[in-house]
């Protein structure tokens, strides 16, 4: 075999390879092919009043849940919480308080899977059983949806839509769950919230509520007020840019 055409059988390899990770990739992203637009939650919302919607996932665990709405109580802050229905079951007596007290409650589909990998009548279906089992405690459905581990295609956020509800991501993220410590934390979110972000919390991470406490106090000094994310976006003539931001028309 002569090197030329060695040559071009290894490139020829090269590309198809390359080819078709790239199509995987759009499909994964895009739920579709190359040059469909890409579709995004909202990260933010476009204001100049300073106000913020702190959220909180609650997908495991609850050891810390009491002590974050004795904190929220504290400074008279309302929260989003985005609740698995798996975690429901396990403490509909937490969700049923978490509402009492005028906190929002949102959708974080039932058992948490990667929402691209499944089909869409799986999403409607993990979608459909969470609003179920919050409305049966709440007697109130939801009208915010977050992706479980924030992963989302075009697929997921048409199927999301046709629910009734918004998707929701965040500009904020405390990155908690990992537990890194609770300077790192605090300094990440003050450094990065400005008005109309959404923060990421969770209910069950070790410095949240050392941290959150310390959180309110400042941006409550730098004159921020905390609202439910539903009390945040733009119900209607609105797009959401390229980067999430929700956009008044």
């Amino acid at each position: 075999m002569s090197y030329i055409k060695k040559n071009l059988i290894i490139f020829c390899m090269i590309f198809i390879v390359v080819s078709t990770v790239i199509g995987f990739y759009n499909f994964k992203t895009n739920g579709a092919f190359v040059g469909v637009q890409r579709k995004v939650p909202i990260y933010n919302v476009d204001t100049k009043e300073k106000k913020i919607a702190i959220s909180f996932d609650a997908s495991w665990g609850d050891d810390k849940t009491d002590e974050i709405l004795k904190i929220l109580d504290k400074y008279n802050a309302k929260a989003t919480f985005f609740v698995v229905g798996a975690w429901v079951d396990q403490y509909p007596d937490k969700l049923k308080v978490m509402y009492e007290k005028g906190h929002e409650i949102g959708n974080h589909s039932n058992k948490h899977p990667m929402m691209p990998t499944i089909s869409k009548e799986e999403m409607i279906k993990e979608i459909d059983t969470t609003d179920a089992k919050i409305m049966s405690i709440t007697g109130k459905g939801t009208t915010l949806f977050r992706c479980p581990s924030g992963e989302y295609n075009n697929l997921v956020i048409e199927t999301v839509e046709s629910t009734n509800h918004y998707c929701i991501q965040w500009d904020v993220d405390s990155i908690d769950w990992k537990e890194q410590g609770a300077e790192i934390e605090y300094n990440r979110v003050i450094k990065n919230t400005k008005p109309g972000s959404i923060l990421l919390f969770h209910n069950n991470a070790k410095y949240t509520p050392q941290n959150l406490s310390k959180i309110l106090q400042y941006l409550k000094n730098k004159g921020y007020t905390f609202v439910n994310i539903s009390d945040l976006i733009y119900k209607k003539n609105y797009y959401i840019d390229g980067a999430g931001k929700q956009i008044q028309k």
